[in-house]
């Protein structure tokens, strides 16, 4: 049966990139609500693209009245499989760090170039095209496979709110495409917040696209420009001079991994406050966090099993009547949210600054003897011949929406990481690969 199975794929493979390349070329960044789209045209095109597609390959679908979700699903039994991915992206960013279109879904050098290409319209369409070559090869699926198509994965999840909302079944398990092999079994808390002062802002000042990215640049067009770069060039910071303005430069990572970033925000506000243009946020920004990405100075050796605390200043937003910090905060899985949140709070009222929560997802844990853990480890050393030893994560992904859910792939440990950065990328040969791994799993689940 393997065999066959591979060979389905195989014969699958120029369709499954030809509808990553589809779904790419849709620029499904959140945008502005309308009727029977609550997060914008795009993202409400994406997801009947999707819907129409599982229609064309097999599958009933359906979509929420309001636009929220969608989802599709074949099989048969009582018990329902859940199969969970996100069709928003974050955006692109810096435009000419990029080497192609980011919504043109380029192929080149044996990958596909382009924004949701790892993060997550190309895993959820594998697992998409898993299901059908089970389906061509005759196979009975004796439980019911769904997909859940998300659409707000990469801002509050009021997609997977709306799910339960209206009472839809819940999966008995399931996982989603949507981190890295072998399989995530601990999943850090999540915490979103603002800080934010009243006080005035001697300029205007504003940066970052997300909460869970590092930004990779910000603009200063203020007073002491001259004595700025002096400053930048002792710190060793890398910057570009334009007419009137100069850029910080950074390096952008996905907020789960901002110790392997470099964040302009934070590098811009060091050397303001060393120069003396201050504010509240900025010293704070400069003194309490600085390019600590552990935060130390709020909470000193903050670590457990699933790893350390991280902490991402995504977005800053100053101006004359308000300043407002915008915090990223991965929590390990044994420590509790109050804990943190009472030390931030304690350190943002030295600086006037208040405290408000945006987001919350609480950390999951499966041990490692969970049937479900045990599926996807064995058939995942059966096909790549490694050591399949579950993983923490920093990320926060839609196996915290149900319960005995885990994150599953898509990245390989010889792959590179490349979800929210510029030139983000999937390499055929991985994507085909973990094409094979989602069906044979599929398949093990519904024996």
């Amino acid at each position: 049966m393997r065999e066959k199975i591979l060979n389905s794929i195989d014969n699958l493979q120029s369709s499954m990139i030809e509808s990553i390349v589809e779904s790419i070329s849709i620029p499904s960044v959140i945008g502005e609500a309308e009727e029977g789209c609550p997060f914008g045209k795009d993202i409400n095109d994406v997801l009947d693209h999707t819907l129409n597609l599982c229609e064309k390959l097999g599958f009933k679908t359906y979509k929420d009245k309001e636009g929220y979700y969608g989802y599709a699903e074949i099989g048969n039994g009582e018990e329902l499989v859940g199969i969970l991915g996100h069709l928003d992206v974050v955006p692109a960013g810096d435009i000419n760090a990029w080497n192609t279109d980011p919504f043109k879904g380029t192929i080149d050098d044996g990958k596909i170039f382009g924004r949701g290409t790892q993060d997550d319209k190309g895993p959820i369409i594998s697992t998409i095209y898993a299901v059908k070559a089970l389906m061509d090869c005759g196979i009975d699926l004796n439980k019911r496979v769904r997909f859940i198509f998300g659409t707000d994965e990469e801002t509050l999840w009021r997609d997977m709110a709306k799910y339960n909302e209206n009472n839809e079944e819940i999966p008995s398990f399931g996982f989603t495409p949507d981190s890295q092999f072998p399989c995530i079994n601990a999943e850090k808390g999540l915490l979103q917040c603002i800080l934010s002062s009243s006080e005035s802002c001697s300029m205007v000042l504003k940066g970052g696209d997300a909460f869970n990215a590092v930004p990779s640049s910000i603009k200063y067009s203020g007073e002491k420009q001259d004595e700025l770069k002096v400053e930048l060039d002792r710190l060793g910071f890398e910057y570009k001079e334009e007419e009137g303005s100069i850029t910080v430069i950074g390096k952008s990572v996905h907020s789960q991994k901002c110790n392997e970033g470099v964040n302009a925000i934070v590098r811009l506000c060091i050397a303001l406050n060393n120069i003396n243009i201050k504010s509240p946020a900025i010293e704070f920004i400069a003194k309490v966090i600085g390019e600590d990405a552990h935060a130390n100075n709020i909470i000193e050796n903050c670590e457990d099993v699933s790893g350390k605390l991280t902490c991402n200043i995504g977005k800053i937003d100053f101006n004359l009547d308000e300043q407002k910090i915008f915090l990223d905060v991965r929590i390990p899985v044994t420590v509790e949210k109050e804990e943190f949140v009472g030390n931030l709070q304690k350190v943002a009222k030295e600086y006037s600054l208040g405290y408000e929560e945006y987001d919350w997802a609480k950390s999951i844990y499966l041990s490692e003897d969970h049937f479900l853990i045990k599926t996807l480890r064995k058939v995942y050393e059966e096909e790549t011949k490694l050591d399949s030893k579950p993983l923490s994560s920093g990320g926060a992904t839609y196996a915290r929406a149900i319960d005995n859910c885990v994150a599953f792939g898509i990245v390989f440990p010889w792959s590179k990481k490349t979800e929210h950065q510029p030139n983000e990328y999937i390499s055929i040969d991985d994507l085909v690969k973990a094409t094979q791994i989602y069906a044979l799993t599929i398949y093990e689940l519904t024996r």
